[in-house]
């Protein structure tokens, strides 16, 4: 790949040198530089490789094909551009030998030893995040904010979430049974089933007296309690248990590989944050807009929890941030200004998963998680019983946690079923490091005076691609 992109890059960048810069020419379109291309990817059948080009001074990149032996590039349609997008972005099995992929809301799955491709969904709804879990014999997906998955084998399609907005669940009983054939589940929580999360103590107080005065109201309340433990107790086994998220955003929703975990996170968006406004004088209409701005520094931030749903004992756990090491840390800075801080207690700071990674086997679970301050980083690992966690590393920085390979991006997974790897600074420079669930230790893959700015691992785990710039000028 490095000698086709290096003659593309050669004749198209030759002009380049040849003409003066001026502070005139560096501010103009960046279409002056010329046509280089950009963004290589190689085809699943490593035959062919892909990249954005422009040579025609068109109004955007077009994606081109160079075949290996071929004579020259081949400019791809757009609906050649939007199959090769989507395959580059397939998640493969286990073993290897086959691929799915979301196209335009769609799942597609693709046989590699017969180059077979199989449409698993058609809907006007939009499928996406595909993954194979329970051995490669299933493909869960992501649709209306909840998770299905798809037998292969039987083209049977279930249900594994039933998340709605509402009357929020704080706990759910753990009432056993099972759902079927895929191995988990339990009952449905109906409205008078599901506790409800607010309320001041004035309200509560209100509540109270007039349950206590209005005997007509007692007995609406017994009869709901009532029809609520009736039909609990005489549930259909496959029913799903309703997780009602009140009006908080679900994200990052995903199985685990054994189908009986699924782990998501809630976002609370602050009460009367002000965003900023921003106007624009470069308008259509001639008249000046507002466009919306973010909020204002010191403004009140969001709030995020993370959650994990048992398939199997049917109950939802909120995991606690409140241990993490150093949770309770204050930046620095606040030792200049001791008057303030005098008889204040100290407070927890606001945490945000940004990722939880499964190992291939569903054994072991990795969270990433980040204080919102972005003074520290932890790596977690979770049980997903019982919602414990334990520490595998913390980076701590007063500046700011951050750099290539960290962050909303970052390059993090499990080499095996016991080892993790993931970049971090605690050198002071962007590094590849490793850690062994078994010996409970931590080795660097890499170091020295450079950045890893970015990293691949092979899809047979056995070798790192990774892009540093150790050489860099």
């Amino acid at each position: 790949m490095k000698p086709i992109l290096f003659c593309l890059l050669l004749v198209t960048g030759s002009t380049v040198f040849s003409q003066s810069l001026t502070v005139e020419k560096i501010m103009r379109d960046p279409k002056w530089i010329g046509a280089s291309p950009s963004n290589p990817y190689w085809s699943a059948d490593s035959k062919s490789v892909f990249f954005n080009w422009n040579p025609d001074n068109a109004k955007a990149d077009s994606l081109y094909s160079f075949s290996i032996g071929g004579k020259e590039p081949v400019k791809l349609s757009y609906a050649e551009a939007q199959i090769a997008g989507a395959e580059n972005n397939a998640v493969y099995s286990v073993s290897q030998r086959l691929r799915v992929y979301s196209y335009r809301g769609d799942l597609y799955l693709t046989d590699m030893g017969s180059g077979k491709t199989t449409r698993i969904t058609q809907t006007e709804e939009y499928e996406s995040n595909p993954v194979f879990i329970r051995q490669d014999s299933c493909i869960a997906y992501s649709r209306n904010q909840n998770l299905f998955a798809w037998n292969r084998f039987t083209g049977e399609t279930i249900q594994l979430t039933n998340i709605t907005h509402g009357a929020e669940t704080v706990a759910a009983p753990a009432f056993g049974g099972g759902r079927g054939g895929f191995g988990g589940g339990g009952a449905r929580g109906g409205g008078a089933g599901n506790a409800r999360v607010g309320g001041s103590q004035q309200e509560k107080w209100l509540q109270e007296e007039e349950l206590g005065l209005i005997q007509v109201l007692q007995e609406r309340k017994q009869k709901r309690e009532d029809r609520a433990a009736f039909l609990k107790d005489h549930r259909e086994p496959n029913e799903l248990k309703n997780i009602s998220v009140g009006d908080k955003m679900v994200q990052g929703l995903q199985v685990s590989p054994d189908g009986n975990f699924v782990t998501y996170r809630l976002y609370q968006a602050p009460a009367g944050a002000k965003n900023t406004i921003v106007p624009d004088y470069v308008t259509e209409s001639g008249f000046t807009t507002d466009k919306p701005g973010r909020t204002k520094v010191g403004a009140p931030q969001g709030s995020f929890e993370f959650y994990v749903y048992d398939r199997v004992a049917d109950t939802v756990i909120k995991v606690a941030m409140d241990a993490l090491p150093g949770i309770t840390d204050q930046p620095d800075y606040v030792k200049d200004y001791p008057n303030k801080s005098t008889n204040r207690r100290t407070p927890v700071r606001g945490v945000m998963v940004y990722s939880a990674l499964w190992n291939e086997t569903g054994s072991a679970l990795a969270l990433d998680i980040y204080s919102q301050d972005h003074k520290d980083r932890w790596i977690m690992q979770l049980d997903p019983k019982t919602g414990k966690l334990s520490l595998l590393d913390r980076q701590r920085d007063e500046a700011w946690i951050g750099g290539p390979g960290i962050g909303y991006r970052a390059n993090m997974g499990w080499i095996n079923a016991h080892t993790l790897y993931f970049q971090s600074e605690v050198s002071g420079y962007s590094q590849v490091y490793q850690y062994d669930l078994d010996t409970h230790s931590k080795k660097a893959l890499t170091s020295g005076n450079y950045e890893v700015q970015d990293l691949i691992l092979s899809r047979d785990h056995s070798h790192f691609y990774l892009v540093t710039n150790e050489e860099h000028p």
